[in-house]
Order: C-alpha cells, then structure tokens, then sequence
C-alpha cells in the first residue's frame, strides 16, 4: 500500500478539539470556536513587522503613482473585494487606487465558480487587463498558500517589476516563495477542518484592514483619527461628517454646517476655515500651499 504524503499545509490539519463536533451542542461549539477565534490576534500579533514592511511598500507604491491590487480566489478574495470596495467612501479615495481581483470576476462574489481559482491564465489576463506596471504593488491572498490563480498572479507581478505582498496562514507553501513580503499568521487547523473561512478567513481580514488603514492614515487620508475624507453617500454618513467636522475644529455643529457648504462640501477646505477663521477662497490657498496635507496647510 503506497505511503500517504504528509499534507503540510495546517489549514487541512484536522483540530484535536473538534472532532466529536457532530455530537456538540449549540452552546459547546459556539464556545469551541470563540476560544479558537482568541488564537487569532495572537498569530496576527506574530506578524506585525511583516504587516507594517507591506503597509509602507503600499505607501511607496501610491506616492508613486502606483495602486494597491488585491488578487484572491473564494472567501479570501471575497475578503479582497470587501476592504478595496470600502476604501473609496471612507478615504475618499478614486476607485481605481485600490482594486480587487477576485477569481472567477464579479459572479464570484456572491457564488462558487467552479475551477476559477486553479485557473493560472486568468489571474495573468486579469491583471494585463488592468494594465499592470512597476509602479503597483499586488496583494495576493491565499490561505493555503497554493491557490494557482494567487501564485500565478503574484509571478505576473514580479515579471512586471510590481512590489509583491502574501497574505496566508501556511508559511512553508509555493506563496512564500513568490511574494517579496510574507505575512503568514498562523492559526492553526480550523474547528470545522479545511473551512478557511474560519480562522484563517479572520486573520486575513484583520490584515485587510490594517494594510488599508495604515497606508491610508500616512498617505494623509485621516485627521487625528477622523474620517476627513469620508464622502457622503447617505443621510447617516451626511450627519457623521458634520459631526466629524465639529469634533475636529472644536467648532458648533451649526458653523460646521455652514463652513461646509461655503466650503462646497470638502471638508478639508471647511476644517481650515473653521480652525483659521478665514474665508473659502483663503483655505483653498491654504490647502495648496501644503500640498493637500491638513497639517501642513494649518501649520502655515
């Protein structure tokens, strides 16, 4: 009988403490996977370095013209879709900057499409599609670190001179060897075996929304810690940005109003307004002498 080779992947382990989780109680899984679930900081926590090295490469990559392109298959890439989705609304960002790539295209978000992800042509077309350069930096994200639509994407990257990052759980995969940046947290076999959507599916979006967040706050898309260049888009992010402006001008919520609309609706121009006291044309003329950069323009 030939040997079984040993599977090195953890993500296909199967985890010692859930194996009678077909005979379990609501309440003694839900408890199961919420102490699993604490194991996930904790492994994120392992690769912080590795998270700030790929937030700052993103930074360079944007200063540079360049933009951040996610490539993932099923739940990772739906992750991949979900972070690049919100980072025009709450950055104000265009919403070519930061793009996601998910295998199989838009039917894949909502559902399975069968053989997408071991496509290697596609995730190559994909990406010529977008007209990759060296300027970009790709994102790939795979928890198993084999996914062939990833490691196929991530080799297009680096033929083309992009920064390439490796977001997974399974640090001694194909990914690792690809990818000039890994970030592997590893979290161990899932409470239901192989279902990356769990744990691993965790971890991934924390690493989502650190990589956003950090790059965003130092490309100057934050105030302290306010949305300044949240747009509107309903009635509750309306309010939120009045309630924004005031906090951060120290200012009524009715002059914020009012700085607002003078300031037609950019809420930069409105902060500089309210923090100098001066008109729309004056902050405008601020605003450019600081190159964009709130804190610049307010300290001249």
């Amino acid at each position: 009988m030939p040997s079984q080779r040993k599977e090195r992947r953890r993500t296909e382990h199967r985890n010692v403490a859930s194996k009678n989780l077909d005979r379990m109680s609501a309440i003694e899984i839900v408890r199961l996977m919420n102490r699993e679930d604490r194991k996930v900081a904790a492994a994120v926590s392992q690769e912080l370095p590795a998270v700030a090295r790929a937030a700052d490469a993103i930074v360079k990559a944007i200063r540079n013209g360049g933009r951040l392109i996610y490539a993932g298959a099923g739940s990772s890439g739906r992750m991949a879709v979900l972070d690049a989705a919100e980072c025009p609304p709450t950055f104000g960002t265009p919403p070519k900057l930061v793009q996601a790539l998910i295998a199989g295209g838009r039917p894949a978000v909502t559902g399975a499409v069968e053989g997408a992800e071991d496509s290697l042509a596609n995730a190559e077309r994909d990406l010529r599609t977008k007209k990759l350069t060296g300027r970009d930096v790709v994102v790939g994200i795979t928890a198993s670190g084999t996914t062939p639509y990833v490691l196929a994407a991530l080799q297009y990257a680096r033929r083309r001179g992009a920064a390439t990052v490796a977001i997974t759980v399974n640090p001694r995969t194909p990914v690792a060897r690809l990818a000039k940046i890994l970030i592997a947290t590893q979290v161990g076999p899932e409470v239901l075996t192989g279902s990356t959507r769990l744990k691993a599916g965790t971890a991934q979006k924390m690493v989502l929304n650190m990589l956003s967040t950090a790059a965003m706050a130092r490309l100057g898309h934050v105030y302290e810690n306010l949305m300044i260049d949240v747009k509107a888009s309903n009635q509750k992010v309306s309010d939120r940005i009045l309630r924004i402006l005031a906090e951060a001008s120290g200012k009524s919520l009715s002059a914020s109003e009012h700085a607002l609309r003078q300031a037609g609706h950019n809420m930069r121009i409105a902060l500089i307004m309210l923090k100098l006291e001066m008109d729309a044309r004056d902050a405008k003329k601020k605003l450019a002498a600081g190159k964009g950069n709130l804190h610049d323009a307010l300290d001249k």
